[in-house]
This record gives structure tokens, C-alpha cells and sequence, in this order.
């Protein structure tokens, strides 16, 4: 019903922005499909433990470095060398061709995030404020039901339709994988990368908060109506971004053998949980990763991305340069601590007390309708002051 009512209070210009957005949106996947077709992973059933690495690794889109550490052998093993010949079995390679294939883009999905993304943003910064609405009907703004179609969209198509690759967290590991001789294209993985990011600037971390399949993913379920109390309780941002910050500098310390004494480890291969969207559980710490984190977010809101991904702690701290973002009318607020009971984690705690590097903000819009001075508002860095509608 909420829903109904606010697309009744739209203005015909409101109306206007909302369809020609959704088409814009149809059109960006459409022409995503016709000019990418589903990726179809190469062919491996000519491979054998009798070719060696060298012959192998271009057909698999990575360096001799990656398949000799994808086979657990050291990085400086003979690439010309039968397979058989350095101890690997029939049965070691077909697991490391499945498990790199599986990484292969379905090309169509950038173009399906930046139609989420879109979506969201306009959603956001034009439609979810009726027109000449005023504070007294705020409840009735950012209905849930534009966001929840979004998350499921990413969830059915950009998860389980499409696969795992790309997604942001795989986009930041790979830049640094090809540093480390990992990947042969290194620009190729920096554009891919920045293509994240670009989308994570424009409007204050949405690529995580509306178009990431696992995010959404744990959006979904810690959205439904259960255990609030419970979730009135949020984890200190102090601790669950010094968690992701050492997990993040640990990846890179193993990655370059600066622990371990062996170049090319990935701790984050170990706890991937968008393998999900593959059905690919090749160990079982992916397998708890995902489990963990989907039963957390009943209570606990998107644990993965708070406490691991790399990706999350990267754009938390792009979020100084966000274009649109939320921005508080300090002149204006009364420090009622309205926004700060309804957000999920302390990202407006921490701009209410105006900290220079608040908690994650991922755009979830339930800040937006609360504040009784009508002191909140999504907007544009470049605007100067808090702009309301005129009544």
C-alpha cells in the first residue's frame, strides 16, 4: 500500500523520470545481450598431463605462474615440462581447468550493473521524495519495494543466471593477482577494477549496495521483518573494519610471499562465497563462508561485506569521493538520532558526530524518511545546501 500511495504522490515530471529511467534501464541490458552474448568457457577436453604448462595456461586465460600455484607446485617449476613429469595427476588437472573456467565473464554483467546502479541513483536523488511533499509525510518516502526489486534482480540474474564473474570483489583481487604475475593482462584487470569503483564513486558505494549479487543477497534476508530487536545491535565499526583492513593486508602479504615464503597464495580464494552463484563449493571453507554469512545477516547486517570483503573496505574509503552521497543539513538537525536508530550499521552516527571517515554508507535509503526537521537529503557533493522540495 505504501507503494501504491507514493507513486500516486509523484508529479507527472516524477513520472516522466521513473518510466524513461526504467526503459533507459531495459535498453542498457538489451543491448548488453545482443552485443555479449552468455560467455561459453573454452574447451578443456584436449588437455593432458602430457602437455605442459606453457602449452596450457594461454588456453586458460592466465599466466604459467597462476596454473603452476592453481596446481600447488612452486612458482619457479619447469613450464615445459610434461605435467606428468613434475607429479601432477589426470585427476589434479581437471580440478584446476574447472575451477579456472569457472572465472570466465559473463561480459553481460557490467552492463546489467550499471542498469542497477542507474536505477538506483535516479530512484534515489528524484523519485523517492514525492514532489511538493513536506516532513509530515515522510514515512511515506523511499517506499522498500523499488530497492527490493533491485536486489532481486541481482540476486536471480547477476547470481545465479549469469554466475560469479565479474563482481567487485573478484575485480580488486585480480589487479592485484596480476601484479604478481598471476594474470597476463594486467591492464585489462585495472580497467575491470575501475569500472567498480567508477560505479561505487558515483553514488556513494551503490555498486555494493544495489547491484552486488552477494550483498544483495544478504540484504534480502536481514530485510525481513524478523528478529529486530535483535538487530538493533550493531557491531562496532572499529572492530569489523580493523578485521577487513588485516585480512586485506594479509592478502597482499601472502600474494607477494612477504609470509609464507611463497608467492601467489589468495586467502580470499578460500572464503569466495560467490562461488554460490555457480554452485562451485571446491573447499569447505567457501562452503562455511557462505553458509556464515547467510545465516549473520538475520541478525547481523551484510557480515561479509563488514568483515571481509576487499572490495567493501577499497570503496569505504573511495566513499571520500563520492559524488552523490547522503548529506545532513547540520544547521538543521537536532541531533534527535533519528537516522542513527535506523541505520543497520554506524555510518550516520558517524556523520551525524561529522568524522572524517564514518562506517560504510551503502545508499540503503532508510535514513532518508525519518528525520523530522527534514534535515537529510541524497544529493550531489556539488550542491550547495540541502535543496527541499517546495510545498
Amino acid at each position: 500500500m505504501k507503494t501504491f500511495f507514493w507513486f500516486s504522490q509523484l508529479s507527472v515530471k516524477q513520472r516522466v523520470w521513473l518510466f524513461a529511467t526504467a526503459a533507459v534501464m531495459l535498453a542498457i541490458v538489451v543491448v548488453g545481450f545482443s552485443m555479449n552474448p552468455t560467455s561459453k568457457p573454452k574447451k578443456a577436453v584436449n588437455f593432458s598431463v602430457d602437455m605442459s604448462i606453457r602449452q596450457i595456461a594461454p588456453k586458460l586465460g592466465v599466466t604459467g605462474k597462476a596454473l603452476a600455484r592453481e596446481l600447488k607446485l612452486p612458482l619457479d617449476v619447469s613450464k615445459i615440462k610434461p605435467l606428468r613429469k613434475i607429479g601432477v595427476t589426470h585427476e589434479d588437472l581437471q580440478d584446476v581447468v574447472h575451477h579456472l573456467l569457472s572465472h570466465v565473464d559473463a561480459t553481460v554483467k557490467y552492463y546489467l550493473y550499471v542498469a542497477l546502479v542507474l536505477g538506483g541513483l535516479v530512484f534515489l536523488t528524484m523519485l523517492g521524495r514525492p514532489d511538493g511533499s513536506d516532513a509530515k509525510q515522510r514515512r511515506r518516502w523511499y517506499p522498500r519495494a523499488p530497492y527490493i526489486v533491485c536486489l532481486l534482480l541481482s540476486v536471480i540474474v547477476a547470481g545465479f543466471l549469469l554466475g560469479k564473474s565479474p563482481n567487485p570483489m573478484e575485480g580488486i583481487v585480480k589487479v592485484f593477482k596480476s601484479m604478481a604475475g598471476l594474470y597476463p593482462d594486467p591492464g585489462a584487470k585495472v580497467i575491470a577494477f575501475g569500472f567498480f569503483i567508477i560505479l561505487a564513486v558515483i553514488g556513494n558505494k551503490m555498486i555494493c549496495g544495489w547491484a552486488c549479487p552477494f550483498g544483495a543477497f544478504q540484504e534480502l534476508i536481514y530485510s525481513l521483518p524478523i528478529l529486530r530487536r535483535i538487530k538493533q545491535k550493531k557491531l562496532p565499526f572499529i572492530l569489523t573494519n580493523t578485521i577487513r583492513a588485516g585480512l586485506f593486508v594479509a592478502m597482499l602479504l601472502f600474494l607477494f610471499g612477504v609470509i609464507g615464503g611463497r608467492k601467489g597464495t589468495v586467502i580470499y580464494h578460500y572464503v569466495n562465497p560467490f562461488n554460490l552463484f555457480n554452485f562451485d563449493f571446491e573447499s569447505l571453507s567457501i562452503l562455511l563462508t557462505v553458509i556464515i554469512a547467510l545465516l549473520g545477516s538475520f541478525i547481523i547486517y551484510r557480515p561479509f561485506c563488514q568483515l571481509i570483503c576487499p572490495f567493501g573496505f577499497v570503496s569505504w574509503i573511495a566513499e571520500r569521493f563520492s559524488i552523490f552521497r547522503v548529506r545532513i543539513d547540520k544547521d538543521e538537525c537536532t541531533q534527535c538520532r533519528a537516522c542513527i536508530k535506523v541505520c543497520p550499521l554506524e555510518a550516520a552516527k558517524g556523520r551525524v558526530g561529522g568524522k572524517k571517515m564514518p562506517a560504510d554508507c551503502f545508499s540503503c535509503a532508510r535514513c532518508l524518511n525519518v528525520c523530522p526537521v527534514d534535515a537529510i537529503q541524497y544529493s550531489s557533493v556539488f550542491r550547495i545546501g540541502i535543496t527541499k522540495p517546495s510545498t
